[in-house]
């Protein structure tokens, strides 16, 4: 599943490309793409049509197109899922065989919206203010969610307040979305190989420093993939462009299994996690007593 860099880099894509052009005409096909809409794709379409996008905003894993205002603030959310790609491509380009909706655009241009596997959809919400602070507004449907460590929101020092209180295992705590957004597994487990800390570490246990050092990993890591394109270990994660992020190549703990640790050289290790996996060296990330 596309991580916080991943969804990063196709806002930006969509910042540069989308952004200030109006949807002229909006096509939808199939059941799934618009069943967060609860009134239905075809309203969806009619809602959309004429729209300008105002701007692209992201939150951990969440990614909003903001649209101008005639019927108040509203956006529309864009949830990738597993393998959703949004593409800016011209009209004549062959037609992707899971593009679920195209967006034409007023500059001549299509948007696609395609999802081979189909647990990515979209959804016009209101815009709320944000309960985080900013003095931006955000999606109604992601209140809920804290902000990540790329955002001018995000309070380091408070963030570890509230992991520190938690009684929990560390790796728990940098997944939970309301302490803290789009840290997902993968750069979980590379923030944790850089502070050397195991993931099941007691958050009550830890000291405030190393939740503030794993914390910086975590934004240092992800500003890196950043750098990169993201992380594709397929061709489902992608650019506006269509090119893929090669950050994989970056690694050091994840799906690194049987391979040396890149600091100490000992065989790195794979557990099962939450319905997952964790990727970390036995000898640097010493597990915590029982």
């Amino acid at each position: 599943m596309p991580e916080l860099p991943e969804v990063e880099v196709v806002r930006r894509g969509v910042a540069d490309h989308v952004v200030g052009r109006a949807f002229t005409q909006v096509q939808l096909s199939g059941l799934r793409v618009a069943r967060r809409h609860l009134p239905g794709p075809v309203d969806l379409s009619d809602r959309l049509r004429g729209r300008v996008v105002s701007g692209a905003r992201r939150r951990g894993k969440y990614l909003w197109l903001e649209l101008d205002e005639p019927d108040g603030g509203e956006a529309l959310v864009i949830h990738l899922g597993m393998s959703g790609q949004l593409l800016v491509e011209a009209p004549e380009a062959p037609l992707e065989k899971h593009a679920h909706a195209i967006f034409d655009l007023s500059d001549g241009r299509q948007l696609r919206f395609v999802d081979q596997r189909t647990f990515g959809g979209l959804q016009l919400v209101s815009l709320v203010p944000d309960a985080f602070g900013g003095g931006s507004a955000v999606p109604e449907i992601i209140t809920h969610i804290a902000p990540d460590p790329l955002e001018p929101a995000f309070d380091q020092q408070a963030v570890s307040r509230a992991i520190r209180r938690r009684h929990t295992q560390l790796k728990r705590a940098l997944l939970d979305q309301s302490l803290v957004s789009g840290i997902g597994n993968i750069y979980a487990d590379e923030a944790l190989w850089r502070a050397r800390l195991h993931g099941e570490r007691a958050t009550e246990k830890l000291t405030a420093a190393a939740v503030r050092d794993v914390l910086g990993h975590a934004s240092e890591v992800m500003t890196e993939a950043l750098g990169h394109g993201g992380t594709s270990f397929d061709s489902l994660y992608v650019n506006v462009n269509g090119a893929s992020g090669y950050f994989e190549r970056s690694l050091n703990a994840y799906g690194r299994q049987g391979e040396p640790c890149r600091r100490c050289g000992t065989l790195m290790v794979r557990e099962s996690f939450m319905n997952r996996s964790s990727y970390f060296c036995p000898r640097c990330q010493r597990r915590p007593r029982r």
